[in-house]
């Protein structure tokens, strides 16, 4: 794939999306394509929302089932999502 697509389910998409995602009680809300209830990294017929828990590393899904961790996206590890970062700026 030649083409950039934010819904597909990688770290650097992960980023895209914090950009301008909305931050409410705790978690980011991002979409990416889905297969069988995960977010999968290539193009599928289904999109769904996921919330990013960025003071644990946690990706959830609409049942706030925990469906990725990864302690580059953990607070409590160093990550500096775009909310803390317009704090501490």
């Amino acid at each position: 794939m030649t083409e950039s697509d934010p819904l597909l389910f990688c770290d650097e998409n992960i980023l895209q999306q914090l950009k301008s995602a909305t931050f409410t009680l705790g978690y980011y809300t991002l979409r990416f394509y889905t297969e069988n209830g995960k977010p999968v990294n290539k193009r599928t017929g289904e999109i769904a929302e996921y919330y990013l828990y960025p003071s644990g590393g946690t990706l959830r899904d609409s049942g706030f089932n925990i469906v990725f961790y990864d302690s580059k996206f953990d607070t409590y590890r160093g990550f500096k999502p775009p909310h803390m970062k317009d704090i501490t700026s």
